[in-house]
């Protein structure tokens, strides 16, 4: 991995989950409108998850386990931002990033599994190491 990978990843990672939390809080107590609620509920829900695997992918540390990450927190920013995004009233426009950020998220999820399969270890890097 790259030495700022350790660092930055989790990092946003740990950004991420902290927007998810906070969009799901005012999903249940800051709306009245069923949809927005829906979609921040939905998009922190798949937020609060990639974040997680975010750290996952730094205990793999695996070579490919970096480019997983950068995917699953890519794809998932995407992803839920372009909720939140609707929910507070983007042009339905903004609905085509969707579907992108899920293509993301399903490569990240199965480059984790190749390279947790298949990867060779990455020096000095995750648990036992």
């Amino acid at each position: 991995m790259a030495k700022s990978a350790p660092r930055l990843l989790p990092a946003l990672a740990a950004v991420g989950a902290l927007i998810a939390v906070a969009a799901g809080a005012f999903a249940t107590h800051g709306l009245s409108d069923a949809r927005a609620k829906d979609l921040l509920h939905i998009g922190g829900q798949y937020e609060l998850t990639h974040a997680l695997a975010v750290f996952a992918c730094l205990v793999v540390a695996r070579r490919g386990s970096e480019l997983a990450g950068m995917c699953l927190l890519v794809g998932s920013t995407l992803f839920a931002w372009s909720l939140y995004a609707l929910a507070f009233g983007a042009p339905r426009m903004v609905g085509v990033i969707t579907p992108i950020g899920g293509l993301l998220m399903m490569a990240g999820w199965a480059i984790l599994a190749a390279a947790a399969m298949f990867g060779r270890p990455a020096a000095g890097e995750g648990l036992g190491d």
